[in-house]
């Protein structure tokens, strides 16, 4: 799971960036304002890669992903873009979940001798 949503977070860090760009050229924002917004929330991306994967990570992602799509009503486009994320997130908590149960159930059903999990090995026949 922690891969596909740092890799949601990732683009989001990336689509709030440019956002701040176009709303910097509104003339009813300053920039500091803009940058303050959009910086923290850029930051809040960075810091959930991070914190994903226990409890709290994935509901302050929901959090940002009503944030993201409620920018809209600054930059109008952002109203597509939350909602294409908002899908990217629940895509990516979802299957990550069942990816990791996946793994967890392989890895129980077929137990390394050494103790870690279990790999064919190079070359093998």
């Amino acid at each position: 799971m922690r891969t596909l949503c740092a890799s949601t977070l990732i683009g989001e860090f990336l689509i709030i960036g440019f956002a701040g760009l176009v709303a910097m050229k509104m003339d009813d924002l300053g920039q500091g304002t803009v940058w303050g917004v959009c910086g923290g929330a850029m930051l809040l991306c960075v810091l959930l890669c991070g914190v994903v994967t226990r409890p709290a990570g994935v509901a302050l992602g929901w959090v940002l992903q009503v944030a993201l799509f409620l920018s809209g009503f600054v930059v109008p486009v952002m109203f597509i873009l939350g909602a294409a994320f908002g899908g990217l997130w629940w895509a990516s908590v979802h299957y990550g979940r069942k990816i990791d149960e996946g793994k967890a159930r392989y890895a129980a059903e077929n137990p390394s001798p050494l103790g870690g999990t279990s790999r064919p090995e190079a070359g093998g026949a």
